[in-house]
């Protein structure tokens, strides 16, 4: 895990702290730093959490974000209210809530003197259907879902608040994390989905025929480049964060039988629109601006993952 020491004065809220990321980043930063709240609708492991200021509400709650990050330096925006499948059933919808709510955040943290904001974009959607594999952070940025819109829009928008008025940045454009504490509820998340279907003895649903290829990586190391991102001092602002490999649906789900040891009936369906067929990203400025790289290889992710899903069963 990433030196801790200058954030051990910090006071953080982390906005979206009650969900995968959010939940495993308080456990990181929990009796390590000066303070530390989370603002989030819901709590999907309370007792994770225990012990943490909590303040509830939704992203359109004005007040309630001001109160989140009042009396703090460091923010960590993980706060989506849409996924890739739903953003573009509702775009207008998508625009509001994510992007309306993150100006009326960046509002709130220049009234409360927040000095940095670390958010968590997407590797996955940003990039559209890359031109360049592994792709780097230099590459053309076309997405092809509303969601990966949003998320550009975002990043836009805190360049601009930096430029006006100051406030620094951190954007991670993270591949696709898995591990403890991800639950699938959403939709998003396709280790954990599959891990699910596989306890309860149901069949995998693979949208196409399994040759979609993602970045996959370990929530324990999107924590340790947050934790880096949040103390960086440099030149660069956006970071890929993901392994820099790439694996197919087929080889995700031989991943959960080899380390569940079950035999997985899988059922293929129509492809959609809005999956790119291969993503991969190239994390070569992440390994040398952040001092950071991925630890946990693949597979040892994936027992550890299966691992702590079964236990809740």
């Amino acid at each position: 895990m990433t030196d801790m020491t200058d954030l051990s004065q910090s006071r953080c809220a982390i906005l979206g702290g009650g969900g995968f990321i959010g939940t495993n980043l308080c456990r990181a930063l929990q009796g390590r730093v000066a303070g530390m709240k989370i603002f989030s609708r819901r709590l999907s492991f309370p007792p994770a959490v225990s012990g943490i200021e909590w303040i509830s509400g939704d992203f359109e709650h004005t007040d309630k974000v001001a109160e989140a990050v009042a009396g703090c330096d460091t923010v960590f925006h993980l706060l989506t209210a849409t996924t890739p499948a739903s953003a573009n059933l509702d775009m207008i919808g998508d625009l509001n809530a994510n992007v309306a709510g993150t100006l009326r955040l960046l509002d709130a943290c220049r009234a409360e003197g927040v000095r940095r904001i670390v958010y968590i974009s997407s590797g996955g959607t940003i990039y559209g259907i890359p031109q360049q594999i592994p792709t780097p952070e230099s590459a053309p940025t076309s997405p092809i879902t509303a969601y990966g819109v949003t998320k550009l829009s975002v990043e836009k928008y805190l360049h601009l608040y930096h430029h006006l008025y100051g406030l620094e940045y951190r954007v991670l454009r993270v591949a696709n994390p898995f591990g403890p504490y991800q639950t699938a509820i959403k939709n998003q998340g396709v280790i954990a989905a599959f891990m699910r279907h596989a306890l309860r003895g149901e069949s995998i649903n693979v949208w196409g025929d399994g040759s979609i290829v993602r970045d996959y990586i370990f929530i324990d190391d999107v924590i340790s480049a947050m934790l880096a991102a949040a103390t960086h001092e440099g030149p660069s602002r956006v970071f890929n964060i993901g392994r820099g490999e790439g694996r197919s649906l087929t080889e995700i789900v031989e991943a959960i039988e080899q380390v569940s040891g079950l035999t997985i009936p899988v059922q293929y369906g129509a492809a959609r629109a809005i999956d790119v067929p291969r993503s991969i990203l190239d994390i070569t400025l992440a390994r040398r601006e952040l001092g950071w790289q991925p630890q946990h290889d693949f597979l040892s992710g994936m027992q550890l993952t299966w691992d702590w899903m079964r236990s809740l069963s």
